[in-house]
């Protein structure tokens, strides 16, 4: 059954008034207008809907069942129209979040519970990934937002993407507690020439970072071990099986066992961002996302710069 909703409304106009001229009057139509609406109406649902009389019209009992279901249609209508008004004002909507592991382990947790208290009607979909998948995801669609990462020597042009600075976070070194220089402030790397290294495996970026760096200072280091993940690289660490180059970022969870150390020298740090196609225009739940995440990272680098304690 298809049924035009604005002769609905015209039905529950006429039922307000009793007459075709009064619904004329509040709908500014013509009497012969309302009038002929209300036959089409009749027509579509193949029953008689009003009687008409010299003082006017009354509903027959199928134009009262038509109006009960009218009155339902039409505050559908009004929560449609409430719901679209809050999508549009970003306080409802989903936002498709691509992040990678180090940030969903770390600073993912605030971002989700800002994002809740401020607007508990917006869902995110996370995604977590490495970030050659997440700049798939978001170049076909799949993600609305998508975090990405990478150091001076490799940044990609990004051409079609809209890419927002978050952070640059810094590189930082784990050693063993009992190692040699565990308890000065901070360390030059040209005193670690001598060590065994753990590095990222596969080619991972942060391989690249300790060759370089090393180069830099004067040495070829020694890769004793190639690990999966910065927790296994911890627990390696520990055991006292060589020692790492790291964001700083994947220290936020330290094992008592070993420690983390600043570098004396000017090390490269990675850039993260927020990632959006350049010809999509965000939403206003995005754009609260993008919001939160620009605050959650501004407590983040306020909080490094207060005193550390002791090791």
């Amino acid at each position: 059954m298809r049924v035009d909703i604005t002769r609905l409304q015209i039905l529950a106009a006429v039922n307000r008034h009793g007459s075709m001229a009064g619904a004329a009057d509040e709908l500014r139509y013509t009497s012969s207008a309302v009038s002929q609406q209300i036959r089409k109406l009749e027509a579509e649902l193949h029953v008689a809907l009003v009687e008409r009389h010299a003082r006017g019209v009354r509903m027959t009992e199928a134009g009262c069942l038509v109006l009960g279901r009218a009155r339902a249609i039409e505050e559908q209508l009004e929560g449609l129209s409430g719901d679209l008004e809050q999508l549009a004002g970003g306080y409802t909507g989903t936002v498709r979040f691509g992040v990678f592991p180090t940030f969903a382990a770390s600073l993912l947790p605030e971002v989700v519970i800002a994002l809740r208290e401020s607007h508990p009607g917006v869902r995110l979909a996370i995604h977590s990934s490495r970030i050659s998948p997440l700049r798939d995801l978001l170049e076909t669609h799949q993600l609305d937002i998508a975090l990405t990462w990478d150091y001076p020597w490799n940044r990609s042009p990004d051409t079609e993407l809209a890419v927002h600075e978050l952070l640059l976070d810094s590189t930082v070194l784990i050693v063993p507690r009992t190692h040699r220089l565990a308890r000065q402030n901070t360390i030059e790397l040209t005193d670690m020439k001598d060590e065994e290294w753990i590095v990222r495996a596969a080619g991972h970026p942060t391989a690249e970072l300790l060759f370089r760096c090393a180069h830099t200072a004067g040495f070829h280091p020694k890769v004793a071990i190639e690990a999966s993940d910065y927790q296994e690289t911890q627990a390696m660490i520990a055991a006292g099986l060589g020692v790492t180059l790291c964001p700083r970022l994947a220290t936020s969870y330290v094992r008592e066992d070993v420690v983390v150390k600043r570098l004396e020298a000017s090390m490269p740090a990675r850039r993260i961002c927020a990632a959006r196609l350049r010809d999509s225009k965000p939403t206003i739940a995005s754009q609260r996302l993008e919001h939160i995440l620009v605050n959650v990272v501004d407590d983040y680098t306020a909080a490094l710069t207060r005193p550390a304690r002791p090791d």
